[in-house]
């Protein structure tokens, strides 16, 4: 499973990662197995004869290549060539990591890596945006989920590989770099961006009223469970009694460690199951349970998501949705519901091979189908309309007095108040509604 997480002894573990595709931020977290015992082989491929035919092949081409080719290529070069297009021909999410490579899955697993704050994936030759990270150059420049990345520095991307469009848009911090982008099938345009170091919050809470809360989860790392625990408790300090309502925003959320996936689910359910893999191997076949404990006081619960919630986001959101303790709210999901581990060999390299799919509680696969909301809704701007020159019964000269004897409402001029999340986020706004409706409703 695809997860962002910080590593702390990689070197010599294998790692599970969930997370959306090969992107500038993809994740890994330690797993229980060392990795000679991860990948037995089967019975059957140890008795296979070696395909001597294609091995003879695969040593004239590079004796081609080496004689022939307009420029000298040394057999190193080669290899290395030939073991990635061997893994990067399994699945979009398979890769053999160089050293810089796995260097920097290490960095970004970390929570902090330099770049542009950017989740990206191939659709149709091109670089897509799977999602910007918050508070990074990208998000503040305004850049979507779902841009085409055409060009970088005004070379076309169509063809390019993910990972050589990561490379160049990876460089020395404080370096601009002009990315050329188009959305929603419109006309082509111009983003220029400086590299920084990406610091990535993992996660936001605050009270959106009295009562509500919500929490923003950006990534899933290796601390996010623990952190969810704490926002949990500061909105319930905050609050001063239990809350009538929470939401939870896995939107624009690609991904991360699976334990953190587990235990922010954990938070908010109390038994049952969380999620489940099936894959080939022993080490790939996990089962992750709720514990009794409930940090959120079952609490009504809304799930924010969309197309930028991949793989982590969707195993919280389909064990949430499943476990009926939430209500899921946006539009549908990625759909990244394959397992990664990261395979550690010498010289600083790695293997990165898919080696299970996930499961929700129900045993829905996501695999390239995604999650559906409970209630749908699409983004929408939301504009506040100046009130009308309207009186009220109070303001009439003579009007009578109340029966019960009740003070007086006239007609006031309303404050500009402080700006809140819910006032320009129409899906937050729904969501929000929707939670004082439960609330009215249960007689909170």
């Amino acid at each position: 499973m695809l997860f962002s997480s910080r590593l702390t002894s990689l070197a010599l573990t294998i790692a599970v990662i969930i997370g959306a595709p090969q992107a500038m931020a993809a994740g890994a977290a330690p797993a229980p197995a060392p990795a000679a015992a991860a990948a037995p082989a089967n019975a059957a491929n140890i008795k296979a004869p070696l395909p001597l035919d294609e091995l003879r092949t695969f040593a004239e081409v590079m004796d081609r290549i080496k004689a022939a080719y307009v420029d000298p290529v040394d057999d190193k070069t080669l290899l290395e060539n030939a073991i990635k297009g061997m893994l990067s021909n399994l699945d979009p999410h398979s890769a053999y990591l160089g050293p810089e490579d796995f260097q920097e899955l290490q960095e970004s697993t970390s929570g902090e890596f330099g770049g542009l704050g950017i989740e990206v994936g191939v659709e149709d030759g091109f670089i897509k945006v799977v999602s910007p990270i918050d508070d990074t150059p990208a998000s503040k420049a305004g850049i979507e989920a779902g841009d085409l990345i055409v060009k970088i520095n005004g070379a076309p991307t169509q063809g390019q590989t993910m990972q050589e469009a990561v490379d160049k848009m990876r460089g020395k911090l404080g370096e601009k770099i002009t990315l050329t982008l188009v959305r929603d099938g419109g006309n082509p345009f111009d983003v220029t961006l400086a590299r920084a170091t990406i610091q990535v919050k993992s996660v936001k809470s605050q009270m959106l009223e009295p009562g509500y809360g919500y929490i923003r989860i950006t990534q899933f790392q290796v601390k996010t469970g623990e952190e969810v625990g704490k926002a949990l408790a500061k909105l319930r300090k905050d609050n001063g009694k239990k809350m009538n309502g929470l939401i939870l925003d896995l939107r624009n959320n690609p991904g991360g460690v699976l334990q953190a996936a587990v235990e922010v689910a954990d938070h908010f359910l109390t038994k049952g199951l969380i999620v489940y893999t099936k894959g080939r191997i022993a080490n790939s076949e996990l089962r992750f349970s709720a514990d009794p404990a409930d940090a959120s006081e079952g609490a009504p619960l809304v799930v924010l998501i969309n197309g930028g919630s991949a793989s982590a986001s969707e195993i919280v959101a389909g064990a949430l949705q499943d476990q009926k303790r939430g209500i899921l709210m946006g539009t549908d999901t990625f759909g990244k519901g394959s397992v990664q581990t990261v395979l550690p060999l010498a010289n600083d390299r790695a293997l990165k091979i898919t080696t299970a799919l996930y499961f929700t509680p129900n045993g829905r696969s996501i695999q390239a189908q995604g999650i559906n909301p409970d209630i749908e809704v699409k983004r929408a701007k939301v504009t506040t309309e100046a009130d009308g020159e309207n009186y009220k019964e109070a303001d009439l000269l003579g009007h009578l007095g109340n029966g019960n004897g009740g003070a007086d409402k006239p007609t006031t001029k309303s404050k500009a108040g402080k700006a809140r999340p819910q006032d320009d986020d129409y899906q937050l706004n729904q969501a929000l509604s929707l939670l004082k409706g439960l609330s009215v409703t249960r007689g909170n």
